[in-house]
């Protein structure tokens, strides 16, 4: 998509999540339902950063990189999948440079927040997008850490026998190359409201 075609999109689905409280026949929500999704979000993505890197933090500490590796591979959907029982909602992550190739953009609306994500100068917010039946929150997701380089940094620094497991778990990996608080993805919560 061209960069002069991204701006209306974008905007129209800003006024469409930004719709001050005027409710209408389309799908806008009022202010308060807005800013309690939005906090219910917000809430959930921190939980779900939080338990992801206490688990890759200890299975770093327990084997290193090649462990983490593995354990992210065999684990992280899980993880994922209980806290979305556990807040009744969805709980994705999606990015272009996606490692997991359930991780890719799935709709439009990822693919357009993805694209005027990378052309921000300023750090991307979160952004809630409403339809009729939910509201997706979306949050930036960032390489914040130096251990975090260990599996997504430039090739040549991750540690040959990592780089050849993510080769084997990943053919089509394409989650390196990054430098620290680069925006790696982004989480995605489906969260289900009444209208």
């Amino acid at each position: 998509m061209k960069p002069k075609l991204l701006f209306p999109i974008v905007s129209l689905i800003c006024f469409t999540v930004l719709s001050c409280g005027q409710k209408n026949t389309k799908n806008e929500i009022d202010t308060e339902t807005y800013a309690k999704l939005l906090k219910t979000g917000n809430h959930i993505s921190s939980q779900a950063q939080a338990s992801l890197l206490a688990h890759v933090s200890k299975a770093m500490k327990q084997g290193g990189s090649l462990y983490a590796v593995e354990f992210c591979n065999l684990q992280a959907s899980s993880i994922a999948d209980s806290l979305s029982n556990r807040f009744n909602c969805t709980i994705s992550r999606v990015s272009e440079k996606n490692r997991n190739p359930q991780n890719e953009l799935k709709t439009e609306t990822d693919k357009q927040l993805w694209a005027w994500a990378n052309q921000q100068n300023d750090p991307i917010k979160d952004t809630l997008v409403v339809t009729k039946s939910q509201a997706i929150y979306y949050k930036p997701i960032r390489t914040g850490m130096a251990a975090c380089l260990q599996c997504h940094g430039p090739v040549e620094t991750i540690q040959p026998e990592t780089y050849q497991k993510l080769q084997t778990l990943y053919p089509n990996d394409k989650a390196t190359g990054y430098g620290l608080n680069e925006l790696r993805g982004l989480w995605r919560i489906e969260l289900h409201y009444k209208n």
